[in-house]
């Protein structure tokens, strides 16, 4: 019986044989009852099939039976117990019923087994799962009933549909491969009819070896693993030997092996007549298709066209050919590795034919590779060469495009950008013309070694087409390329002169923004008159260099202004800033004039109040020397009162518009510096009065 015709009763697990033994070494088979209604029919086919795998020796150690009814009715465990005396009376030593622990007390008088052994044939005990151990091992008990014995019914199930499968496949290819085997051995006209009918045998015998070295590996291995295990004893496996029969899985893949043997060298014969036949048949038809239609199609082919198009044209057809000879060398490449194959054979009546054969093979294709290959490098060369040409009249047309528009310039910074740009790619054709001379040299090159693959053939005339073609495009490009080099130069000059422009331009601004800062400065921070003579003339002459700088800032904007006008005139443009640049440059400039006036006249101003204000001060305070002309007081008093009121009046520009110098504080500390030594002078006057009173009286 095979698994495969009762898989499905075989996957409930209604019966097992766990691996483990007795202590008589008999087998454990274990019937685990469940809650549901277990057919007797399905659990008798599933023991027929347990009991048809032992070999003859271990069953007639007989068997241990474990009904295990502790999920299941009483009457159930007797059918199944009765059922025993009939499947398997013989095979039992002994059925151990695990019972419930308290659940089939009253029934059990009503059915003593121990009184039905003589009729049973076997004996029959009651027994709880914890006092199984007193009949088994427990490492020969499965973890259900409280033992260490390791069992996967899956596992199990699946090695045995393998095994099945393996025995199958194998006897029947056995029988196969003994038939063809022999009747190899017959005439040479057996020979040729068996050649002529299908010698494939039913299954792969690769695949059939494969399988069952992996089989017996498997069994090897959890035989190995086994007896690894504690316990003291060897922890025994359902696919030990005893139960998949390790020998006879040993036992067929010899035989496999040695028939599959003997069926490789027949179809190693066989195969080499059929191929002997075969490659020198092959080898006259690429012989004969290689030296005569293909040799007429490269011999039709020599030109490398004038552009682009016509070279991929050129291309395209020449694929075309290639196209048909790899089918052939294809053959070749086919052909050459069955000769090789047959030489390394070794034998002697071939040697000297397929020598032959394989020599004149590959001079003939090798003589094609070479001629198709020259001409495929000079296809790519001359593509090369056209794309090379058609890349630099692109890059000479933009650049002819810049060199005609007209140039809008935007600020200098954008002229600059636009000359590197022009630049850029006048340097790129430079490049572009000089990868053209290279690829032209290249194909030149190529052209002159032509004549040795033209078969005979006089190609001068179509290689002097060629080569004129090259040098005539050359010589177009080189020529465009000096044009456009002269346009450049012109170009060049002119956005230099415009990039000068803007630069005056904006130091023309810059220099009226310098000059507008200084009269700021002027106004805000040139507000010390000083606090006596000496400071005063310091000042002075900080303001001569003051005014100096702003001199020199004004004519250094009027100089870039008239330089502007010469480049405009030069460039035949106005520009965008000139026209308002000159009156800014102009009122600043007034306005600075008009401050930096008055700045010196107050300075000159507070000059003459300390020069004499000093000279009245600074004289002895003895009696004789008290005596100052009143007119040096009245000087003092009239110079201090016009400075004082001067420092209340603003710069009244040319536009109208007034200004102050300082802030209001400035001014004050100014003029109370001014009003403390028009007292002392005071103070000096009103003494010499007094002395000149006391003198008068004692005259």
């Amino acid at each position: 019986m095979e698994a495969t015709k009762i898989l499905p009763v075989l996957k409930k697990k209604l019966a097992f044989l766990s691996g483990g033994k007795d202590r008589r070494s008999g087998l454990i088979l274990t019937i685990p009852l469940c809650t549901e209604q277990t057919s007797m029919e399905e659990l008798s086919a599933t023991l027929d099939y347990l009991l048809g795998i032992p070999s003859e020796k271990c069953k007639a150690r007989g068997f241990t039976v474990i009904v295990d009814g502790r999920k299941s009715q009483w009457n159930i465990v007797k059918t199944v117990v009765l059922m025993l005396q009939n499947v398997i009376p013989a095979e039992v030593s002994l059925v151990c019923v695990v019972k419930p622990d308290e659940f089939w007390d009253k029934k059990v008088p009503h059915f003593c087994f121990w009184k039905e052994k003589d009729r049973l044939g076997f004996e029959v005990i009651l027994v709880s799962a914890n006092k199984l151990t007193r009949y088994i091992e427990p490492c020969q008990l499965t973890d259900e009933f409280g033992g260490s014995l390791v069992y996967d019914h899956l596992d199990w199930l699946n090695k045995r549909l393998v095994f099945e499968k393996f025995t199958k496949e194998s006897t029947s290819l056995l029988d196969e491969l003994t038939v063809i085997n022999e009747n190899e051995k017959g005439s040479q006209a057996e020979k040729d009819r068996s050649s002529e009918s299908n010698i494939l045998p039913s299954f792969d015998p690769e695949t059939v070896l494969q399988t069952g070295h992996e089989l017996l590996s498997e069994l090897q291995q959890r035989r190995f693993n086994g007896s690894e295990g504690g316990g003291g004893g060897t922890a025994w496996s359902p696919m030990d030997d005893e139960l998949l029969a390790q020998p006879q899985v040993m036992k067929l893949l010899d035989s496999l092996r040695e028939q599959y043997t003997k069926y490789q060298e027949v179809c190693r014969q066989r195969s080499k007549r059929s191929q002997l036949e075969e490659i020198q048949t092959k080898v006259m038809q690429v012989v004969n298709w290689l030296e005569g239609p293909g040799t007429e199609q490269l011999r039709t082919q020599w030109g490398i066209g004038d552009s682009i198009r016509a070279t991929q044209a050129l291309q395209q057809k020449h694929e075309e050919i290639e196209s048909q000879h790899s089918e052939w060398f294809a053959v070749y490449v086919e052909l050459n590795q069955q000769i090789a194959a047959l030489l390394s054979a070794g034998d002697e009546e071939d040697l000297m034919e397929l020598k032959g054969l394989q020599q004149q093979l590959s001079d003939v294709c090798y003589r094609q590779a070479s001629q198709l290959e020259f001409r495929q490098n000079v296809l790519q060369s001359a593509h090369e060469f056209h794309m090379t040409a058609q890349d630099m009249s692109q890059q000479l047309d933009g650049l002819l495009g810049m060199l005609c528009a007209d140039v809008a310039p935007a600020d200098g910074a954008a002229i600059q950008q636009t000359l590197k740009h022009l630049e850029e790619k006048l340097k790129s054709v430079e490049g572009a013309l000089q990868s053209l001379r290279e690829k032209g040299q290249v194909l030149l090159d190529q052209m002159s070694t032509q004549t040795s693959f033209s078969y005979g053939k006089d190609v001068s005339i179509e290689n002097k087409e060629n080569i004129d073609h090259i040098h005539s495009v050359m010589e177009d490009m080189q020529l465009r390329k000096q044009r456009c080099e002269d346009m450049v130069d012109v170009r060049r000059l002119k956005m230099l002169q415009m990039v000068q422009l803007f630069k005056c331009e904006e130091d023309a601004s810059q220099a009226v923004e310098w000059l507008g800062e200084l009269l700021d400065a002027l106004l805000k921070t040139h507000i010390r008159l000083g606090d006596d003579s000496q400071e005063t003339k310091v000042l002075l002459e900080k303001h001569k260099k003051f005014v100096d700088v702003a001199q020199s800032t004004y004519d250094y904007g009027r100089q870039l202004l008239q330089a502007t006008v010469v480049l405009c005139q030069s460039l035949r443009c106005t520009t965008r800033s000139s026209g308002d640049t000159l009156p800014r440059l102009n009122r600043v400039w007034k306005q600075f004039t008009v401050t930096s006036d008055e700045r010196q006249h107050r300075l000159e101003m507070a000059s003459a109040f300390h020069t004499a204000a000093e000279k009245i001060l600074r004289e002895s305070p003895e009696l004789a020397e008290l005596m100052v002309d009143v007119e040096a007081y009245e000087e003092v008093e009239t110079v201090g009162k016009g400075l004082l009121d001067r420092l209340t009046v603003p710069v009244i520009f040319p536009d109208g518009s007034e200004q102050f110098f300082g802030s209001p504080g400035d001014m004050a500390s100014s003029a109370e510096s001014i009003r403390e030594r028009m007292k002392l002078v005071e103070e000096k006057r009103f003494l010499q009065e007094e002395v000149e009173h006391l003198v008068t009286e004692f005259m």
